[in-house]
């Protein structure tokens, strides 16, 4: 049988870009770069889903002065234009969203919860998980890129691989805030993630 495979798309969003309050690098252009990959191969996956932060109060993990490991600057609080995609961003063709870290630091979408784009409340806690709209969905397969490689894209891309996924990371359609991600890709390694 073959496989089914799912696109995630992890935090494309206008504070993770140039010019947002906690920008990385590049940021733009995977935006870009998604939204081509989405016109040339978006029909070789069975679903493409998105990932974004959606701060309302996310306790320490925002702090005036922020360590950068634990704690940030504020940023994609929910309803702002901050949270929203990037404009480079083609969504037209996403299956279904996914919000996280209302209420607590959230860097993996397995923690995200589905969500109607413009709902400025964001998802509730009982509203189906992204494993569960994958396994739903006949899912067994993901392909993970987005923003950033060594924080939401990895934790991301380890969930996947717990939870059972064959799980492949796009390197060339992440962004990543380290300027070394060998270790990364190390760590991703390790836990049977492909990096491609």
């Amino acid at each position: 049988m073959a496989e089914s495979r799912a696109l995630v798309i992890v935090d494309v969003q206008n504070d993770f870009c140039e010019g947002g309050s906690l920008a990385v690098a590049g940021g733009a252009g995977v935006a870009s770069r998604l939204t081509d990959f989405l016109e040339s191969h978006g029909g070789e996956y069975a679903a493409v889903v998105t990932t974004q932060d959606w701060h309302i109060e996310p306790g320490a993990h925002f702090s005036e002065s922020p360590d950068f490991i634990d704690s940030w600057p504020p940023h994609c609080v929910a309803g702002t234009r901050g949270a929203d995609f990037h404009p480079d961003l083609d969504v037209a063709s996403v299956d279904a969203m996914f919000r996280k870290g209302q209420y607590a630091a959230a860097y993996s979408g397995f923690e995200g919860h589905l969500a109607q784009y413009g709902d400025a409340e964001g998802p509730s806690d009982d509203s189906q998980s992204l494993d569960g709209w994958l396994r739903a969905h006949h899912i067994d397969s993901v392909d993970v890129a987005g923003i950033a490689t060594d924080y939401c894209v990895r934790a991301t891309a380890l969930d996947a691989a717990r939870a059972g996924y064959r799980t492949r990371v796009l390197s060339r359609l992440t962004a990543g805030i380290a300027d070394d991600l060998a270790p990364t890709y190390r760590d991703l390694e390790r836990a049977g993630v492909s990096v491609a």
